[in-house]
Formats: structure tokens, sequence, C-alpha cells
């Protein structure tokens, strides 16, 4: 993942896709609306487990997550 697919623009881009708040989309991860926030901020990176998650809603959201899925991971869901 290079400087201009950087994990904090996947995750902003992955949360506006569900059309979801910062707080509804870390319920959904099972994480804090801080930790969201330092994401998207670049502040933080997620951890393993919340990587897993973050790729397994990529996936149940068909094309438009397989799309997001290359282009941050280089690689299919």
């Amino acid at each position: 993942m290079d400087e201009q697919h950087s994990m904090a623009r996947l995750v902003r881009e992955l949360r506006k896709l569900t059309g979801l708040t910062q707080e509804k989309f870390a319920a959904k991860l099972g994480v804090t609306f801080p930790t969201i926030n330092r994401w998207e901020n670049d502040r933080a990176k997620p951890s393993p487990l919340a990587l897993e998650k973050i790729e397994s809603l990529l996936r149940s959201l068909g094309d438009k997550g397989e799309a997001l899925h290359k282009t941050y991971f280089g690689r299919e869901a």
C-alpha cells in the first residue's frame, strides 16, 4: 500500500461507501469512534484483527468492495 493508497484513505472510502457515520462504522467493526477517527486521520493503523474485519466488510459489498480491495490490497478479496 503506497502513500496514494493509504489505510486512512481506504477506511474513509469504505465508510463513505457503506453510508455510515464514524460512530456507526466503529460499531460495525467493533471499535470506538476515536479509533475510526485516528485511522481516517492517519494517526493510527488498524490492528490485524480490525484489518480482517475491514477485508470481510469489503467482500460483503460485492463489486464495489472488490474494486476498493484491489486498489488498496493489490489483490482480489
